[in-house]
């Protein structure tokens, strides 16, 4: 399974692309695109769609992992940030991606236990999981892949049958998810 994973912005939108086999994580690539030089809004808006549609050829994901915009308190802010959503949102249905949406919390949640944990927080754990080198400074880049990871263990823990008896039952039957 190959994820791509959105921090939507028009200031700066952060993308990662991870895949997924065994239960192994790993990331193809992971970044940021800046859109504060370009001249609109409406100019942002094309090259956040022509970037991630460049994306989606290169890597052939089949799903995209978005993070839902937060309420902010300035609508304008709010509007374009869910124009932004909506234009990779677009991108991926053109090239046929299922699109899945995850709340800040749930994704802070699904990284690190905690749903109100900071992003240097969120950062910290991805780093720990060896999915994050120390040469991505950006929280955008990061949120990104956070979005991703959030996708494949919410995807993880919906289809699985599996029941546990106890956390020595749970550790027991997934090795390969300990850090050693």
């Amino acid at each position: 399974m190959i994820i791509l994973g959105v921090d939507p912005g028009t200031t700066i939108m952060g993308f990662s692309v991870i895949q997924v086999q065994n239960s192994q994580i790993s990331p193809l690539t992971v970044g940021i695109e800046r859109l504060n030089k370009l001249p609109d809004h409406h100019t942002k808006l094309k090259r956040i769609f022509q970037k991630i549609i460049e994306i989606i050829d290169q890597y052939h994901p089949t799903i995209l992992a978005i993070e839902d915009p937060f309420y902010g308190k300035n609508p304008q802010s709010m509007l374009k940030l869910g124009r932004a959503q909506g234009v990779v949102i677009a991108a991926a249905l053109s090239r046929n991606l299922a699109v899945f949406e995850y709340s800040p919390r749930k994704i802070k949640q699904s990284i690190t236990g905690k749903g109100s944990a900071s992003k240097v927080q969120v950062a910290a754990m991805l780093k720990n999981m060896n999915l994050l080198h120390a040469s991505v400074a950006s929280h955008d880049a990061t949120d990104a892949l956070a979005v991703a990871v959030c996708h494949h263990f919410q995807n993880r823990i919906t289809t699985t049958t599996e029941r546990y008896s106890g956390w020595e039952s749970f550790i027991a039957k997934n090795q390969d998810r300990i850090n050693k």
